[in-house]
């Protein structure tokens, strides 16, 4: 799986709302399917797809422990997502900031010392 298909990936798991609760709840450490699934109005096999999901994309990892199967949150894939982010934000930076020069350079000074007149 080339870079693109990994980041297509994750973005498509961080776009779902409990995903990221899924995530930002690993973000304080690991935790098992029923301690993930505690807060949601869902079922326990409804939040194992969403770990497939994340599971998937490379965003958690699932250990095998004597009955249960703790997640935990895989940071460097989120590393990624956020280098590619910080790319394209510098990039859209860069271009407001060469937009703003032009507006500035394209104002017309204020007239000094004149009064505004009226018929």
């Amino acid at each position: 799986m080339n870079h693109s298909d990994k980041l297509d990936l994750a973005f498509a798991a961080l776009s779902d709302p409990t995903r990221r609760a899924i995530l930002a709840r690993l973000a304080a450490g690991e935790a098992t399917v029923n301690e993930l699934a505690e807060p949601f109005d869902m079922t326990q096999p409804a939040i194992s797809k969403h770990l497939k999901v994340l599971e998937h994309a490379g965003l958690i990892s699932r250990a095998r422990a004597a009955q249960s199967r703790p997640c935990r949150l895989e940071a460097a894939r989120l590393q990624d997502v956020a280098r590619w982010l910080e790319a394209y934000r510098n990039l859209w930076e860069d271009s407001f900031e060469r937009l703003d020069a032009f507006l500035q350079s394209t104002q017309v000074p204020a007239m000094k010392g004149k009064k505004n007149v009226r018929s």
